[in-house]
């Protein structure tokens, strides 16, 4: 066992932790119900930890420490492996206070076991103890691997300890940073989904709960030590997160980069299920499929004063160049200027710099972006704290279209793991409803199909208003434009200029995607084009076709009405 140990914490990567602020950490063990033999070494465990990290560590079983005045001077509060009742009613009112000023908290292990009748306290441990079967190895599943208790973590940790089944599953108000693989060991009791160990938001406060450290060889095992000290760090507001609960996200790269391909010069790597950039400047971008309304989460770490951005909203390219022309950056370099610095839309709006440094992890740590898109709204939030509010009205862009990430060039390194993406439906930019009736265009006349007729391949045109139903469209906010039961269409999925469009059986292809702007254009985001009367024409018949997007007359249409 011990063998086996040290071979896998050789192949662990050693952690990069900066230097923190000095803070102050309480260690509270005090038991009602069974007490566990790994108390003492446990609490030496932190007071080492703390020695190393430049946190002082007090430690008691006494709950007279839980007054306002005395847990004012801590930064966060470890349970460890306290069970049953230990605190009265005044004692626990007071370490709510605390908790809602803002102070973090962290569980270990039976903290789970722990103050049943005290609704605040279920809620801020986020689950209690239900059974657990004998000690035994078992792998734990590694979800987020860019928090501070997790970064250090191959995806699958295989050790020893007391597995506990919980009475609920945490993963519905916590974010579940660990899980247990109950097909490795006997005796799980939740099923598939087994939540370990978590990190969560609570009533102003931070808190994060470990499932393990039952056993005394866990405080002597340096990668659950590096566990509890990321842990510890972030309960402390010394190492930010997004904690936020996270379900429904679909992953992009995880380590395997099927549907993604490299433009332009530089590569990135991929080891360890972590995408390195080399070189360049070159995009590595996600080809496989364009998004429209959506939310994009994605861990990076810059190895010093580097450079790089996230590009979204471009139309397909092997030119890296056409991301900066059509797209937007949500930049990555914190000495930069204001409109480029790390959160900013880069040219366009600057982050919240108060924001973003209060929320920002330095180089050599991981840090979290959110990047959610709605119709034309952009926000970016860093770990989880909002940091830009950008509202796309050029009539040349549009935030639906294709993502990727830069490769800045040589001498800059970043990072980045655990790319995921949710579809939202609907939007909150321009045009949020589905709507159906004619879309008016030049000379007030409307967008038609020919003759009536459904066929694949029926011209679009423009034609005297006449409610007929090859006049009525359904406009879906940043999808898809429908009549006769099929799709408003680019021919042959082409992006030049004077490609016509067509009816066409809906294929969920960029051809068929469609974003209204805010200046009355119709931008196809493949293309990067807008839907334009040709010529500028407006007789019956006139085909309808796709042109750089100007901003004339020929190019912009009213919706339906709600």
């Amino acid at each position: 066992m011990i063998a086996n140990l040290l071979a896998a914490l050789v192949l662990l990567p050693a952690p990069v932790v900066a230097a923190d602020d000095p803070y102050d950490v309480l260690v509270f063990s005090r038991t009602a119900g069974f007490r566990h033999d790994s108390i003492a070494v446990g609490t030496q465990a932190v007071r080492e930890l703390g020695a190393a990290h430049g946190f002082t560590v007090t430690a008691t079983e006494d709950p007279a420490a839980f007054t306002p005045a005395n847990l004012a001077g801590y930064e966060a509060v470890i349970f460890l492996n306290t069970t049953g009742d230990v605190l009265n009613a005044t004692q626990q009112s007071a370490f709510e206070s605390y908790i809602r000023s803002g102070r973090g908290y962290v569980g270990v292990h039976s903290a789970a076991d722990t103050e049943y009748d005290w609704p605040f306290y279920g809620d801020l441990v986020g689950a209690y103890f239900a059974s657990h079967p004998a000690i035994q190895p078992a792998d734990v599943v590694v979800e987020d691997r860019a928090h501070a208790a997790t970064t250090h973590l191959p995806q699958r940790w295989n050790r020893t300890d007391e597995w506990y089944n919980y009475r609920t599953n945490a993963r519905s108000t916590a974010h579940v940073l660990a899980s247990l693989d109950e097909s490795t060991y006997s005796g799980g009791g939740m099923g598939a989904d087994h939540p370990h160990a978590w990190c969560k938001s609570y009533a102003g406060g931070r808190s994060f709960y470990t499932g393990g450290g039952h056993t005394q060889q866990s405080y002597a095992d340096q990668a659950f030590r590096q566990h509890l000290l990321g842990g510890i760090r972030y309960a402390a507001g010394q190492a930010h997160a997004d904690c936020r609960p996270e379900t429904g996200y679909t992953a992009l790269y995880n380590g395997a980069t099927t549907g993604w391909t490299q433009a332009g010069p530089g590569s990135f790597t991929n080891t360890d299920a972590t995408l390195t950039s080399t070189g360049g400047m070159g995009l590595y971008w996600y080809q496989a499929k364009q998004f429209t309304n959506y939310s994009l989460k994605l861990d990076w770490r810059l190895a010093g004063d580097d450079n790089t951005g996230v590009f979204i909203g471009f139309p397909p390219s092997s030119d890296p160049w056409s991301a900066v022309d059509n797209g937007y950056e949500i930049q990555i370099d914190a000495t930069d200027a204001a409109d480029r610095t790390t959160g900013a839309v880069y040219g366009f709006r600057s982050a919240d710099i108060a924001a973003r440094d209060a929320a920002l992890n330095p180089p050599g740590e991981w840090n979290t972006y959110e990047i959610l898109v709605e119709g034309e709204r952009l926000q970016v939030l860093l770990n989880g704290v909002k940091i830009n509010d950008y509202t796309n009205t050029d009539p040349v862009r549009s935030l639906a279209g294709h993502i990727g990430i830069q490769n800045h060039g040589d001498g800059d390194e970043a990072s980045f793991r655990n790319i995921r993406i949710k579809e939202l439906g609907g939007g909150t930019g321009p045009d949020p409803v589905t709507r159906t009736g004619p879309v008016t265009g030049l000379a007030g006349k409307c967008l038609d199909v020919a003759g009536g007729n459904s066929a694949d391949g029926t011209k679009v045109q423009l034609y005297t208003c006449n409610r007929s139903a090859a006049q009525t469209w359904t406009v879906t906010p940043n999808s898809t434009i429908k009549a006769l039961g099929k799709c408003l269409d680019v021919a042959g999925g082409g992006t030049g200029n004077g490609t016509r469009t067509q009816l066409y059986t809906c294929n969920n292809s960029g051809a068929q995607l469609w974003s209204a702007q805010a200046n009355g254009t119709i931008r196809n985001p493949q293309s990067g084009r807008c839907l334009d009367v040709s010529q500028n024409n407006p007789a019956d018949g006139q085909q309808i076709h796709i042109w750089d997007c100007l901003g004339a007359a020929n190019q912009k249409w009213v919706l339906p009405a709600q």
